[in-house]
């Protein structure tokens, strides 16, 4: 299996993924914009090779996290 290899924001912004958290919700969190919060998840989704934000929740669980 690949090794994914995420930055330290994106490993925060994977967890509020993960907890289903919405982008208002995650940049309200982080103190970033929603803007920023939306550039951080398309390049986890394409970093994942998925489609999607379920796609990622379920191939990071799949991965135990190990990311």
């Amino acid at each position: 299996m690949e090794k994914i290899y995420l930055t330290n924001r994106q490993k925060e912004v994977l967890k509020y993924i993960i907890d289903g958290d919405s982008n208002p919700e995650i940049a309200k969190k982080l103190s970033i914009s929603i803007a920023t919060v939306k550039a951080h998840v398309s390049a986890i989704i394409d970093k994942f090779h998925v489609e999607s934000r379920i796609d990622v929740t379920r191939e990071a669980m799949k991965r135990g996290f190990d990311i």
